[in-house]
């Protein structure tokens, strides 16, 4: 695989609305907030090679694919930092770059100061990550499976496991589940343990891929407000990808709108939906922008 990246907003030259701006906005949030009054959590520079184009993939003379290009942006702490984009937008490549299991072709990513590529171990140590189809040991119980993530960074002992009741019992679980096998549990509840085990490390910057993805509507509420008591309580910063308009607007400071790869628009939601005229009298939706943006439509994973 082939990703590269660069300082500019997109292929096109533009960040999605014509005025001639780049994505790297230099304003506050609309909760007042301004990236440059504290270190970034999180600064994403994946810039291009001079000159370079796609390469041969696995040998087989096939272009590979651009996952991620044209991506810049700064992630200031605590803040609720939303990535939207259609299946395959590159959406679930630029986590696993920032969380080091993938490699930019070139740029710098930093995360609270540590280099991702120079400094993978000290990144690490401060993130985690939640993705859609989470992994576990299915014949151990949640229980099982936390306290053996804990003891990976070096949390042991009976506080631990009250931790590891108090933050499943918080997410909905009931007792006798925490100690039941994984393979007797729904998606929804497997979901909800892996983001209990991502929680229980307390990251500075929690990465988020569609955490809420195949949740009922009650286990959805419940994780959107562990995710604003993150932020509120412990001045977690998280980045969080999701298809749910209504989630990302409800919970996100500022939203990028991704689409093959590049980064066509940045700004807090108000903004976004301020760059298109309403129509008929509606009041104009993210979907309404992402919709006038990329020109698709903004769905679930395909299964």
């Amino acid at each position: 695989m082939f990703i590269r990246g660069s300082k500019e907003t997109a292929s096109n030259g533009h960040n999605g609305n014509g005025d001639g701006h780049g994505i790297e906005h230099d304003h506050a949030n609309e909760n007042g907030h301004h990236p440059k009054d504290a270190e970034a959590a999180l600064l994403t520079k994946v810039e291009p090679r001079n000159g370079s184009g796609s390469k041969p993939a696995n040998g087989n003379g096939k272009p590979a694919v651009i996952a991620v290009n044209h991506v810049s942006f700064t992630i200031e702490p605590g803040e609720i930092f939303g990535v939207l984009g259609p299946n395959g937008g590159g959406k679930s490549t630029l986590i696993r770059l920032i969380s080091t299991l993938l490699l930019p072709d070139s740029g710098k990513i930093i995360v609270f100061g540590h280099d991702v590529e120079k400094q993978p171990m000290q990144v690490q140590k401060i993130i985690n990550r939640v993705s859609v189809e989470a992994s576990f040991f299915k014949k151990l119980s949640p229980m099982e499976n936390l306290l053996y993530g804990a003891r990976l960074y070096g949390m042991e002992g009976k506080q631990t496991r009250q931790q590891v009741v108090e933050i499943l019992t918080r997410l909905g679980l009931e007792k006798r589940s925490i100690y039941s096998p994984m393979e007797e549990m729904s998606r929804g509840m497997q979901q909800k343990v892996a983001i209990a085990r991502a929680l229980l490390s307390h990251p500075q910057l929690l990465l988020l891929d569609e955490p809420t993805t195949g949740l009922d509507p009650r286990s959805k509420r419940e994780v959107q407000a562990i995710i604003r008591e993150l932020r509120e309580e412990h001045h977690t910063t998280i980045l969080l990808t999701t298809h749910d308009m209504n989630e990302a607007e409800m919970l996100c400071d500022r939203i990028a709108i991704m689409d093959s790869g590049n980064v066509i628009a940045l700004d807090t939601p108000t903004a976004l939906k301020n760059r298109i005229p309403a129509k008929n009298g509606n009041e104009v939706t993210l979907e309404d922008v992402f919709l006038e943006l990329t020109g698709k439509k903004l769905g679930p994973p395909e299964e």
